[in-house]
């Protein structure tokens, strides 16, 4: 189908900033932690929003719709190519999935390339997927794009521990950027391929295995034993296609797997649901998937 109206008219006003590609690391960082406006007015109802400190000295946040201590944990790992993105940038955002799902989410503040590369940030993951694993309350882990990556390698790393699921939203999982919606996507709709290409670099540093299945998920070989899992992806992405294709993979190993293409989507759709009715609504069918999975 065509461009959703509103995509369409936020692609429109977005030609007036510069492009991406023209961003250092730093501007980069900013420009994403400005984009937390698309996310809409930050929710007043929360019991309370505490930023504290997980092993290793990983820093998070976490929001409490309630006074519950033992209501379930959603992991969260933001998104942002590897080099960007923190606590600030996806705080409506994580605010506004506690209320809907009724879970406490922990954002995780993970470290960012150039500064830390690849396996810095995935260690992070595990570190934090072990700490919530240790709380003794229903657990799941969800992230967006590069955020996606790391709730998939960890999910794999730490498949039958007790997680009771992973969503994935148009996970950045293979390296090799080799899928169809790669060329199909690669400038016009938001983040494209010269921009995801970027992040890869940013992380990975030469590392000489685009394959290795802690950087790149979508080869690992076996996925047999992994959390039920929420694939979500857009249609006007060039990460569609490597999404979908981990989905399968999920599948034929055995898994339960939910997965939703969102018609008329571009990359980063889902941070905006202040700006966009398509966000909201894929919103919501995390929020019910979580409450399903960890009530």
């Amino acid at each position: 189908m065509p461009l959703d109206p509103e995509v369409a008219a936020l692609l429109e006003r977005q030609k007036s900033l510069p492009p991406r590609s023209a961003l250092d690391v730093a501007a980069t960082r900013e420009a994403l932690r400005r984009a937390n406006a698309l996310a809409g007015e930050p929710p007043s109802t929360l019991a309370r929003v505490e930023d504290i400190e997980l092993p290793t000295r990983l820093r998070a946040r976490q929001y409490w719709p309630t006074t519950d201590e033992r209501q379930p944990i959603v992991l969260y790992f933001h998104g942002g190519r590897f080099f960007s993105g923190d606590l600030d940038s996806h705080d409506t955002l994580c605010r506004r999935l506690a209320i809907e799902s009724e879970c406490r989410v922990v954002a995780v503040d993970y470290r960012l390339a150039p500064e830390h590369r690849f396996p810095a940030a995935a260690e992070d993951a595990c570190c934090a997927v072990d700490w919530v694993l240790q709380q003794g309350v229903p657990a799941g882990i969800a992230g967006d794009s590069a955020g996606a990556n790391l709730v998939a390698v960890a999910a794999l790393a730490r498949r039958s521990s007790g997680l009771r699921c992973q969503i994935l939203i148009y996970p950045m999982i293979d390296a090799t950027c080799s899928s169809a919606s790669f060329d199909d996507y690669a400038e016009g709709y938001g983040p494209g391929a010269g921009d995801m290409k970027r992040g890869w670099a940013e992380y990975l540093a030469g590392a000489s295995d685009l394959r290795d299945p802690v950087a790149s998920p979508l080869y690992a070989g076996d996925t047999g034993g992994s959390p039920p899992a929420f694939v979500l992806t857009a249609e006007y992405d060039t990460l569609r296609d490597e999404g979908e294709a981990y989905a399968r993979k999920l599948i034929e190993s055995g898994n339960l797997v939910q997965v939703r293409r969102y018609a008329g989507a571009i990359h980063g759709f889902f941070t905006m649901p202040g700006t966009l009715g398509v966000a909201r609504e894929a919103l919501r069918d995390v929020a019910e998937f979580l409450r399903c999975r960890l009530s």
